[in-house]
């Protein structure tokens, strides 16, 4: 069997997640169906990682088997784009190590969340519509302790079944959109992400930034391993996978 990489993005407001699901129009089983169709075969896909219901991606990553190598993945592109919903892009099909596997050999994994302080009619179904006052300075103090601890125990999502609650989180920072100073964006990188992590996150960091919490107070949450204390999850539709990262040794085809 030949291994390929595809990397696409998506708007998942019309989808219950990636993931297949029986009975609910999931990414996975829209992708699926086109693939299954232009290669005349059935294709299963394999994810870099679960999305909730309403969550974007800007980048994301699966992996496909087939039993003979694709003539031209250009070509495969261009179809798959003609044949997907208009909520679904694919960017990229290439031959990659015949066990490389999309979600475990990824390095990082980044998120981006939006916040927008306005009504916005353009970002209804890609930021988050919230007109409170907020001060991201304290939101950038709170989230450095992010990158000191490894136990998120306090925002991980009860009976997930994960072996470990343990991430390192290599970046978190809020800043200002450059060509909108009423568009906040905090990205986030790490290895791992437990499900519901960053929604929980960003939900507690905005608490911080209204006022709810000091930045001792976020501290102390996150360092309780107590799920009750986090603040309530930020919507999904502000939320986007924006980046997975690989070692190139995965694309080293012999």
């Amino acid at each position: 069997m030949v291994r390929y990489f595809i990397t696409l993005s998506y708007d998942g407001a019309a989808y219950c997640g990636w993931q297949r699901q029986p009975d609910a129009p999931t990414v996975q089983q829209a992708v699926e169906k086109a693939l299954s169709t232009l290669l005349r075969a059935d294709i299963e896909v394999v994810g870099a990682g679960r999305t909730d219901t309403g969550v974007n991606a800007s980048k994301y990553v699966a992996h496909f088997d087939v039993e003979q190598p694709i003539a031209d993945c250009a070509q495969l592109v261009y179809k798959l784009n003609l044949v997907l919903p208009q909520d679904i892009a694919v960017q990229n099909v290439c031959r990659v190590k015949s066990e490389a596997h999309v979600r475990f050999d990824a390095v990082e994994r980044e998120y981006t969340y939006y916040i927008s302080q306005r009504k916005n009619p353009f970002r209804r179904y890609s930021a988050w519509q919230y007109y409170v006052s907020l001060d991201v300075e304290k939101m950038n103090q709170a989230a450095k302790s992010l990158l000191e601890w490894s136990d998120f125990t306090t925002f991980a999502k009860l009976n997930s079944n994960n072996k470990t609650n343990i991430c390192r989180v290599v970046k978190a920072e809020w800043r200002k959109a450059d060509d909108d100073p009423y568009l906040l964006i905090f990205t986030i990188r790490a290895d791992r992400f437990l499900r519901n992590m960053i929604r929980a996150i960003v939900g507690t960091l905005v608490d911080v930034g209204r006022g709810r919490y000091s930045v001792a107070d976020f501290e102390r949450i996150l360092h309780s391993c107590d799920l009750s204390l986090s603040s309530a999850g930020a919507p999904a539709q502000g939320l986007f996978l924006s980046d997975v990262e690989y070692s190139e040794e995965v694309y080293n085809v012999e």
